[in-house]
């Protein structure tokens, strides 16, 4: 039933429907207008309205594919179903996702990244988003280092506390004052570099950053790749976009040095990085995120019953911080 009110919202647009077929939660729908994706959101009429402009100007440019939405017959850009979910529909591509094991389209994803950075830094500059009011932010990096920090000393104290202690605990007490101890470097690090006003200047200068770049949002299609879901479209340091994508694609591959060089080298030949932007990256890099990560997932938890995974999640974070720090080193020239 869910499934027909969902597609019964395809009648409020101007098109014609020859098929549709559900795929990772969503509905592609091959249509008159070309392959198009209807997909359940939870964003706001004022981030649908950014989404549009901002990936309207970028179809327009023509140097990025990207799925940008589809206005109804009424102008709307989310339509609810009776059983009252929302709805938007994009135009959409006939491909498949990137491979991340495939080093040559992981290369291509993050070139594909410093052309997005740079289109959208012409978009800003040549059509200013003053019509949609408070174009949403990024969080300061520092401050949200120091929070990060503050919760990881939360979860130890509660540990502390426990009187029966299981496996994923003793590990976590085992291996906090190391990567704690990374994580305050890091943060005094960030705190004397320029990454405070590398923020602000461009959160100030509304450089857009897509939020989420990864594999699972990059489809590898006939001219080459289309970049989607832009749902977490905001304003913040776009190397963000590159730690991101650089982490995941590292923490499959070891951290071995020629994979990280070459992503670099990929991103920067579409887009130079300045120091500043350098050294942040570097920084982030090294911030333990994913034993901050797994930390606050077992601290949310329901404690009575740990899942292995948890353990081996948490062994594999200590293990991979060990295998970072000659990446590190040797592409950021980065000693902490």
């Amino acid at each position: 039933m869910r499934e027909e009110y969902g597609l019964e919202v395809l009648e409020k647009y101007n098109i014609d429907v020859k098929g549709t077929r559900k795929i990772r939660g969503a509905f592609f729908c091959d249509t008159n207008k070309g392959a198009m994706l209807l997909k359940e959101t939870r964003i706001s009429e004022r981030r649908a309205l950014l989404l549009y402009r901002v990936l309207d100007l970028l179809e327009t440019r023509g140097n990025v594919k990207v799925d940008t939405p589809v206005f109804t017959e009424e102008g709307e850009l989310l339509v609810t179903s009776r059983e009252g979910i929302t709805y938007m529909l994009k135009k959409w591509y006939q491909g498949r996702e990137c491979d991340i094991r495939q080093e040559s389209e992981v290369v291509c994803a993050a070139r594909q990244l410093g052309l997005l950075h740079r289109e959208l830094n012409e978009v800003s500059a040549g059509q200013p988003l003053q019509e949609v009011s408070e174009v949403p932010r990024g969080k300061s990096p520092v401050e949200m280092i120091r929070r990060h920090n503050r919760e990881l000393k939360k979860v130890r104290t509660f540990i502390r506390a426990r009187v029966t202690k299981n496996e994923f605990e003793y590990l976590f007490l085992e291996s906090f004052d190391k990567m704690y101890g990374m994580a305050e470097k890091v943060l005094r690090r960030m705190e004397e570099s320029g990454c405070g006003k590398l923020y602000e200047e461009s959160v100030s200068g509304k450089r857009l950053v897509h939020g989420d770049y990864n594999y699972h949002n990059l489809l590898m299609i006939r001219e080459g790749m289309a970049v989607t879901d832009f749902e977490r479209i905001h304003t913040d340091i776009q190397v963000n976009d590159l730690y991101y994508f650089i982490r995941k694609v590292m923490e499959k591959n070891h951290w071995k040095l020629k994979n990280g060089q070459m992503l670099l080298e990929a991103y920067e030949e579409e887009r130079a990085l300045t120091s500043d932007e350098r050294e942040y990256l570097g920084l982030s890099l090294a911030y333990p995120e994913k034993f901050w990560k797994t930390a606050g997932s077992y601290y949310r938890s329901n404690k009575a019953w740990i899942p292995e995974k948890y353990v081996e999640k948490l062994e594999l974070a200590v293990r991979q911080c060990e295998e970072k720090y000659e990446f590190l080193e040797e592409i950021f020239s980065l000693k902490m």
